[in-house]
């Protein structure tokens, strides 16, 4: 039996659960687009003793309290006890507390709405954004046009080039993707089998990927998706929260955006919409120092430029709950992509991406990275 929590402007949750004939929970995992940092075993551990104490009924603030570098990000203790108990009175076993249910509603619901009454007022959000331009013209990363690739080979350059970042082998780096084959990417923590018809995939000619990071699937066609990843020094995002580094990330996009005549803004923790309907989303990933390097945060981000929406609709499984606060109640709808807004062909809008990422920064390599 399975269950979804989507936490009002965060991520969803969900909860699989299986009961012995008698009714007793046998084994409980969770999954979801949700984002974490830190150690990657100790996320694990952290996952694996959350879904243990779910089993049991046990006190999962413990659980967080007992992982206190792991950070979760898009949902919290609530989203797990309410995905939970839908699982278990989905398959008709009774809940550890019906109480606990109804109070972790609550809670949920006050604390999604109590992150959104802290949204910056638009003159102070107008000095931010001027720091992080400056913040970002500091950095000065080296602007790469990438030659086409494989989906898997995406995957591992991203972290091999995140990890040369991270042990000081390489400057701050900013790569535009091309892809060689269509694919669906989906997030760390998602379960396969719950995102992505794979029948449909497989005859569709979809390769499944998944990629080190967070947050939800993503449908890779290669003449209509735009791709980027940054590759900069931990420091560059120190000193601030997760949703201000995906900002800080991205200011320079949403400018560029804006010079293409596109309302673009930032939306919930990981998304860049404007008033027809979502353009991108993003990840973000920390690695440590490596040997006397500096660490790194990789961040990478995909752009709808055309959609097959009915191919889209075919390979992704996209649930209610998932879609349950967005005012517009379709997947495919939500999407809006970038050659409707602007009229322009995915080359001229890439190269236009490719100037205003440069503008004050070293010369664009238009090739395969030599070090690859």
């Amino acid at each position: 039996m399975r269950g979804e929590y989507k936490t009002p402007g965060g991520k969803l949750v969900g909860v699989t659960v299986a009961c012995d004939p008698a009714g007793f929970i046998t084994s409980c995992s969770i999954d979801g687009d949700f984002f974490m940092e830190g150690e990657e075993s100790e996320q694990q551990a952290m996952l694996d003793a959350l879904a243990n104490a779910l089993r049991h009924g046990d006190d999962l603030n413990a659980v967080f309290s007992a992982h206190p570098h792991v950070q979760l990000i898009g949902a919290d203790v609530d989203a797990f006890l309410i995905a939970f108990h839908r699982a278990v009175d989905n398959g008709g076993a009774a809940p550890h507390s019906t109480a606990m249910r109804d109070t972790a509603s609550s809670r949920g619901h006050t604390a999604a709405t109590s992150s959104q009454a802290h949204r910056p007022f638009e003159q102070a959000e107008r000095k931010t954004e001027r720091r992080r331009r400056a913040r970002w013209q500091a950095l000065k990363p080296e602007v790469i046009h990438d030659t086409p690739r494989m989906p898997q080979e995406q995957m591992d350059i991203d972290i091999r080039l995140a990890e040369r970042v991270a042990a000081g082998k390489m400057p701050p780096t900013l790569r535009f993707w091309e892809w060689a084959a269509p694919a669906v990417v989906i997030g760390r923590f998602q379960s396969l089998e719950d995102e992505v018809n794979l029948d449909q995939a497989q005859q569709s000619g979809f390769t499944v990927v998944r990629r080190c990071t967070g947050g939800g699937a993503m449908f890779i066609e290669p003449g209509n998706t735009i791709t980027y990843s940054l590759y900069a020094p931990r420091d560059f995002v120190a000193g601030m929260d997760i949703e201000e580094s995906y900002r800080l990330c991205d200011q320079w996009l949403i400018d560029a955006l804006r010079d293409l005549g596109i309302e673009a803004s930032f939306s919930s923790i990981n998304d860049i919409s404007s008033s027809a309907g979502k353009i991108a989303g993003a990840a973000q990933r920390r690695f440590p120092p490596i040997g006397k390097g500096p660490g790194a945060v990789l961040h990478h981000v995909t752009m709808a430029y055309d959609i097959d929406a009915v191919a889209m609709s075919r390979v992704l499984r996209v649930s209610q709950e998932k879609m349950s606060d967005k005012t517009v109640k379709s997947a495919i709808k939500r999407v809006d992509p970038l050659r409707s807004q602007t009229g322009l062909s995915r080359r001229e809008i890439v190269d236009r991406l490719i100037e205003a990422a440069r503008r004050q920064q070293p010369a664009v390599m238009p090739f395969a990275l030599p070090f690859v």
